[in-house]
């Protein structure tokens, strides 16, 4: 038998809902999971099928956002050859490919009307109908919706069916955001780091330092785990040292000097680093003046010395290693070149 999905995480509201999903997980009934994105929607649906009597069969998933409307029947209930222009060969859908199994589909509220009548007669009577067929299938299959919109809502606004509704919400579960797991961040935070460090080759995780968790804790996480798990693993790898904790959290990816759009003396010429980096010269860095309160010159000059600054500290930081210090600015090696000749740091070459 294979493990469920791993579903890390010790806050009370996290754990009720991953006991809601256990507890219901046994009964041949549809589940509904409802949650933020990167809430672990999937995670929960592989939980219900693996801890479930039909964990031998088939978990089928299916994201109903990621196909247009005109391909989503034939993609969940299968067609004849010669249904329509271009189907040669006969072919079974999603539905057929879970049966004796679990069926996930992903963005459930996305289903068009026609898609959703279709699925109805699924749920309720067990059975359907290919397209281009009169010939019905008996099929048996466990369904699990997964969205992040309130469906009573857009029942309400006639976008949803209420029939509908009513088959598929025999149990719903409910994943709390990131944001609302506080003591959980710090543990997913280290449980990502460890298995990047492995990834890298990295005979263990070094820790990060007590700013970079400082950081880690006060974001928001609009993206919840999944956004966590981008953030970490990327910060590792721009980091790039296995022997000191990780000072430097890249929240965006995009931030950059050279950034498109990003024009001299502007607000965007400088982004804010992602989250200090802890040495002592990195820490006397001044902060860019106001520009409110210089001429535009004065205002460029102060955006190249803060810049230099900047420079002077990671080199330090990185003892002068260019390609580790472009890589913790986020920089490519040519650009970091450039910006050292720009302010005659290459002098000592």
């Amino acid at each position: 038998m294979m493990t469920p999905a791993a579903l890390i995480g010790s806050s009370s509201i996290f754990l009720d809902a991953v006991e809601r999903a256990s507890a219901a997980a046994a009964l041949n009934r549809p589940v509904l999971v409802i949650g933020e994105r990167g809430t672990g929607k999937e995670l929960i649906a592989e939980r219900l099928h693996r801890l479930s009597p039909r964990w031998g069969g088939p978990l089928v998933s299916l994201n109903c956002a990621a196909l247009p409307e005109n391909l989503i029947d034939a993609e969940l209930f299968g067609y004849e050859a010669g249904a329509f222009t271009g189907a040669q060969r006969a072919r079974a859908g999603r539905f057929e490919d879970a049966d004796g199994g679990t069926l996930f589909l992903d963005e459930i509220a996305t289903l068009s009307p026609a898609a959703q009548e279709r699925l109805l007669r699924v749920v309720e009577y067990g059975e359907l109908t290919r397209i281009g067929s009169n010939r019905a299938l008996k099929i048996d299959v466990r369904l699990v919706g997964a969205t992040n919109e309130d469906l009573p809502t857009l029942v309400d606004r006639g976008r949803f069916r209420a029939d509908l509704l009513d088959r598929l919400s025999f149990e719903v579960v409910t994943l709390p955001p990131l944001r609302e797991r506080a003591e959980d961040i710090e543990v997913l935070a280290l449980h990502f780091a460890r298995r990047m460090a492995a990834e890298l080759g990295w005979s263990r995780f070094p820790g990060f330092t007590a700013s970079a968790t400082a950081l880690l804790n006060d974001h928001r996480w609009p993206g919840n785990v999944r956004e966590l798990k981008n953030v970490v693993e990327r910060s590792l790898y721009r980091w790039g040292d296995a022997e000191t904790p990780v000072g430097r959290i890249i929240l965006n990816p995009f931030d950059s000097p050279w950034r498109p759009g990003a024009l001299p003396g502007t607000a965007h010429a400088v982004p804010a680093p992602a989250a200090p980096v802890d040495t002592p010269s990195a820490a006397a860095a001044p902060k860019a003046p106001a520009a409110a309160h210089h001429s535009v010159s004065d205002l460029r000059a102060a955006v190249l010395a803060y810049e230099r600054d900047i420079l002077l500290a990671a080199l330090e930081r990185c003892r002068h290693n260019q390609r580790r210090t472009a890589a913790a600015l986020a920089l490519s090696y040519d650009q970091l070149r450039h910006a050292l000749k720009r302010h005659e740091l290459l002098t000592g070459e």
